[in-house]
């Protein structure tokens, strides 16, 4: 690990002030990732800012919206009984994620911010554009089992790790950031970007920018809401796809969808045609399928191929499981 400055800011101010100062500076507060990127030799920051101080803790669950600070623990969110009763598919990603002692320790900013679980990307000795800008892409002819099957460029098929970040883009959360220009607000389905020709810029964040809260509106369909992971194994795993699933439903009929899948995209990935095709429709099986016929064609490799028919199973059961019909009534 690269020797880096470590110094604990006392107030938002302090820590904008101190990220402004240079490069090479990274903000810490649970640390579960960044400090495993410094381990492996894929982050080298050269200063680290503690932000663990400052007053962004909030956890605020009502029927009319959610608000949580970008401190917040995973662990106390995911407890929280305003948030299961009013935003299930936020607290069910959030038990999804990790193993019970890194969600007492990691935030809800850096869990938006943790970076890619591409075995490429984290082993300096093997190319990766993400890490080392005009290396190549170890994994498009390597092991891309895990990889991403929507959204992916020449220059990378990495998929992005965040199940909590999948379940906020289905619900339209936004995230409230704060850096030099002030405080904006920005739509959590346009906080992460695609990979392109630049794949080392995983969000549209600025140097020096901070996440302070994150908000949920509230809505029938996020009260209607679910998620659903699909892992190799049950512990401490990442997805090979995992679906947040949201539902309005009136008189029977589905009046508004909502619909994010992870472990299949190079960001959390709206299924916006799968949402249309089922406004309006029965909340039944049929319409599920319907609803699951209409993702959007992906680019797959031989060896994840698979997650296409996955995605689309995981799509109707995910649905099946937010209209509160059990997953036996779907053959």
């Amino acid at each position: 690990m690269q020797p880096f400055d470590y110094v604990r800011a006392g107030d938002t101010e302090a820590a904008l002030s101190a990220a402004g100062a240079g490069d090479g500076i990274a903000f810490i507060a649970g640390g579960t990732d960044l400090m495993q990127l410094m381990k492996e030799g894929a982050a080298a920051p050269r200063h680290l800012i503690d932000i663990n101080g400052l007053p962004f803790t909030e956890i605020k669950a009502l029927p009319e919206g959610l608000r949580l600070g970008a401190l917040a623990r995973m662990a106390d969110v995911a407890d929280d009984p305003g948030v299961r009763r009013h935003f299930p598919a936020v607290a069910e990603a959030l038990l999804a994620s990790a193993s019970a002692q890194v969600r007492n320790a990691a935030t809800i900013g850096g869990n938006l911010l943790q970076r890619t679980r591409c075995t490429y990307f984290r082993d300096p000795a093997m190319p990766c554009n993400k890490r080392a800008p005009g290396t190549g892409c170890s994994a498009i002819g390597g092991d891309h089992r895990l990889h991403a099957i929507l959204g992916t460029s020449d220059h990378c098929i990495a998929t992005h790790p965040s199940d909590l970040a999948v379940a906020l883009v289905a619900l339209d959360a936004v995230v409230e950031v704060q850096g030099e220009g002030g405080l904006r607000r920005i739509p959590a389905d346009e906080l992460h970007r695609l990979p392109g020709d630049a794949p080392q810029r995983d969000t549209v964040l600025e140097p020096g920018d901070l996440i302070v809260a994150v908000e949920v509106p509230g809505s029938a369909a996020a009260r209607r809401s679910c998620y659903l992971k699909v892992r190799d194994r049950a512990s401490f795993e990442f997805a090979l796809v995992s679906v947040a699933a949201g539902l309005e439903i009136e008189d029977g009929i589905v009046r508004v969808a909502r619909l994010a899948a992870g472990g299949v995209g190079t960001k959390p990935w709206r299924l916006r045609a799968a949402e249309a095709a089922l406004a309006g429709k029965p909340a039944a099986p049929a319409s599920f399928e319907l609803a699951a016929d209409a993702i959007e064609a992906a680019r797959p490799l031989p060896m994840n191929a698979f997650k296409v028919e996955l995605l689309r199973r995981a799509v109707r059961r995910a649905l099946l499981t937010a209209a509160g019909q059990a997953a036996g009534e779907m053959s």
